[in-house]
């Protein structure tokens, strides 16, 4: 029979107190590198795993971080990288990653009120941010860690990792200026969610200091079904020939709209450009002349990850607010 390596058998092997080694596998500050080092070694060596019932009753911790999502995401969208980069932000910290759903129609309130009454994690991610979001007033009445991936009152010191939409519409618009392009379809994001909001009023904005037509695509957003979006592009054009650009901000939109527009002929890159943001670099697979500006995912995902340890560990302390812009030079992701 094996017997499981705990606190006391690191503590023997390694010449320090118990107290040491515990504080040193929890990252304390006043630990030296060094020792933190020397006791990580002979944890991986031996295999030791910590008991988190024992972790949860000494410490009233943990060591869970929860991650809030949608089961309505789409198979070509970010979530499956921004999941991996949250637990590689995770890696080598006592924290590990726990994953809870919420379902459409369901009260997105639910799984939050669950988690903190139960206390099962030290402190929540959650995304699809909507303003002043219900869940964020909830989560500092209620005093829990959290940090999420968009952001709900700018004006307010709440921990978020966003990505600046606002410039990214700017940037779309302007390379369809530069394209000549004049009549702009835009399939928007969900209206109800902050950047959604974000990146209409900046292609707004930057249409109407360009002297050029923006036109939102009714009853879609980036969202919609493939079916919905590819259909809705297409009587748009027949309905205005005189559409000759697309802006969308996800991969599956970008790729119904050229399956909309080539349904009537048209040619991608001569009769219309399109421009998406595209986080997992598929774009460029699928159709070449799409115009791509790039959202770096993995770097959102460890800033989660690094927000939502700091929330749990310093909750009186000054949130983290993390906003990645793009790259300033656009065209090298043409």
């Amino acid at each position: 029979m094996l017997i499981k390596p705990t606190l006391k058998t690191i503590s023997e092997l390694s010449g320090l107190a118990i107290t040491t080694v515990s504080r040193a596998l929890s990252n304390a500050p006043d630990i030296s590198i060094s020792t933190k080092e020397k006791v990580k070694k002979i944890a991986d060596e031996i295999g030791y795993i910590p008991d988190r019932a024992g972790v949860r009753l000494r410490t009233g911790r943990t060591n869970v971080i929860s991650l809030i999502m949608s089961t309505d995401s789409e198979i070509m969208d970010m979530t499956g990288r921004l999941i991996s980069s949250i637990a590689l932000g995770l890696r080598g910290t006592p924290y590990h990653l726990n994953m809870t759903h919420h379902f459409p129609g369901d009260d997105p309130m639910k799984p939050i009120k669950y988690i903190v009454e139960t206390g099962s994690a030290d402190a929540l991610i959650f995304n699809q941010v909507q303003p002043n979001d219900p869940r964020v007033h909830y989560l500092i009445e209620k005093k829990f860690p959290f940090t999420m991936h968009g952001r709900s009152c700018p004006n307010e010191k709440q921990s978020f990792v966003d990505y600046d939409n606002g410039e990214f519409a700017k940037i779309a618009i302007e390379k369809l200026v530069k394209k000549n392009r004049k009549h702009i379809l835009m399939i928007t994001p969900p209206q109800n969610q902050s950047y959604g909001l974000e990146m209409v009023q900046s292609a707004k904005n930057t249409a109407e200091k360009h002297n050029i037509s923006l036109i939102i695509a009714p009853i879609i957003t980036s969202d919609s079904s493939i079916t919905l979006i590819s259909d809705t592009v297409s009587k748009q054009i027949i309905n205005n020939k005189k559409i000759d650009g697309i802006l969308v901000g996800t991969p599956k939109g970008a790729m119904a709209a050229v399956a909309g527009f080539e349904k009537l002929n048209l040619t991608i890159g001569q009769d219309i450009d399109i421009v998406a943001k595209d986080a997992v670099n598929f774009l460029k697979l699928f159709r070449n002349q799409i115009i791509v500006i790039n959202e770096n995912v993995e770097i959102a995902g460890k800033k989660l990850a690094e927000a939502a340890i700091h929330a749990a560990q310093n909750p009186d302390s000054e949130p983290i607010q993390y906003i990645d812009r793009p790259e300033s030079d656009y065209t090298k992701f043409n």
